[in-house]
């Protein structure tokens, strides 16, 4: 797409190289001695003229560069992606939490004209939508679920589309297609949300300096989250909270997070056990009510992936579940986790508070004096520059069933 500005800038260089090699040969010429030179002057005569040819060329093509109407940049795949300087449409594929990151980044949704359909669903039922309802108008019909079809992509017109790295196939569709595809990866920092939000925001940076966020967030989150290990580090791994993440919850079928995967990154941050951290595969594992019993956390975390909350554990609402015999349902020690701009189970622009509150909930009295509502307020003040009322800070800590994934 827009391959008129790739052969300009080609030609331009082309004649700029031109140039270069006509006045290097001049330079040797006017310097060439009456009589024979010494040895060692020859040679410094040649070195120089080497040295003023490699100099001007690379001003050549520095100057083809600051002069073209693109960049390029390293994707999460360590792909080399030519993308525009100047960014107006945005289409986001089948990395969720992105479009939301994408939005306070801006600080406007206008740019995403594109989303995926499980990302639209958050932004509808969160604080996204209501704080940027222009993002709501972006279309959905050219993704489902991984698939994307690559003609309503090109319907939307978009100068750049960000897909998961983990389908590197999307991205050699759009590329095909003329398309700059950016692969942005949700697993490549080992589930490390901060780490994995900090790189996003690197390459955002990257693609649009003028609104870089990167050093600021980062200096945030990690200020946050020495201090929660700080205040956990000295707990006996004995009275460590036993945490359970229900990732899905449907009447076919349960999963959560194994060692690999974010609850187990969640747990290890806030100083708790992830009892299904003996599990082995990547991503969500599929777990039966036997296993539940036998692991018997005192904590329950319920991700905004399934539509449950604490009162359907309690009250046995799905399917044939029975979790009376929990510790965690017995002492109604069961919470529903953030929805702030995205689900906070993710990484996203939420993650230094879903911080705070998963330790401040594993922990009460350690974090007694964390007033989450003025932390929430402030991050996004003091970080994003967007002001929240009580109200809004508060409604990412109820949310409703309707933002539920699938």
């Amino acid at each position: 797409m827009k391959n008129w500005k790739r052969i300009a800038a080609l030609l331009l260089g082309c004649a700029m190289l031109g140039m270069t090699a006509g006045c290097a040969g001049g330079q040797t010429a006017s310097t060439a001695p009456t009589e024979a030179p010494e040895a060692d002057t020859t040679a410094a005569d040649t070195e120089a003229a080497a040295d003023t040819e490699v100099t001007t060329e690379e001003d050549a093509e520095a100057a083809t560069e600051s002069d073209s109407d693109t960049i390029t940049v390293i994707d999460n795949l360590g792909n080399e992606v030519e993308v525009p300087k100047q960014i107006d449409r945005i289409v986001v594929g089948n990395i969720y939490p992105l479009p939301s990151v994408l939005t306070v980044f801006f600080d406007s949704g206008e740019k995403i004209v594109g989303m995926a359909d499980v990302s639209m669903k958050a932004a509808q039922n969160g604080l996204l939508g209501e704080l940027y309802p222009e993002v709501l108008d972006a279309e959905t019909g050219f993704i489902e679920g991984t698939e994307i079809n690559v003609e309503e992509v090109v319907k939307l017109d978009p100068d750049v589309v960000f897909y998961g790295a983990e389908s590197p196939q999307i991205g050699e569709q759009l590329s095909e297609a003329g398309i700059p595809a950016v692969a942005v990866s949700a697993s490549k920092w080992e589930y490390d949300t901060i780490e994995t939000l900090n790189q996003w925001l690197d390459l955002l940076g990257e693609m649009f300096p003028e609104n870089a966020k990167a050093d600021i967030c980062r200096q945030y989150s990690e200020e946050k989250y020495n201090m929660v290990q700080e205040r956990v580090k000295d707990i006996p791994d004995d009275e460590r909270a036993r945490a359970f993440f229900l990732f899905q919850y449907r009447a076919e079928n349960i999963t959560t997070s194994g060692k690999l995967f974010f609850g187990q990154w969640w747990a290890d941050a806030i100083g708790a056990k992830n009892v299904g951290e003996e599990l082995a595969t990547d991503n969500s594992t599929a777990v039966d009510m036997e296993q539940i019993y036998a692991w018997n956390p005192d904590l329950i975390f319920i991700t905004n992936f399934n539509a449950a909350q604490p009162d359907d554990l309690y009250g046995n609402t799905t399917g044939t579940y029975d979790w009376s015999a929990v510790d965690a349902v017995e002492n109604q020690r069961v919470y529903k986790m953030p929805l702030g701009m995205y689900r906070s189970y993710t990484p996203g622009i939420d993650t230094p508070i879903t911080l705070m509150w998963l330790a401040k909930t594993a922990y009460p009295e350690l974090f007694e004096d964390i007033d989450i509502t003025e932390e929430t307020k402030s991050y996004y003040k003091e970080v994003f520059g967007v002001d929240l009322t009580d109200e809004q800070a508060n409604s990412i800590f109820a949310p409703v069933s309707a933002a539920s994934a699938f």
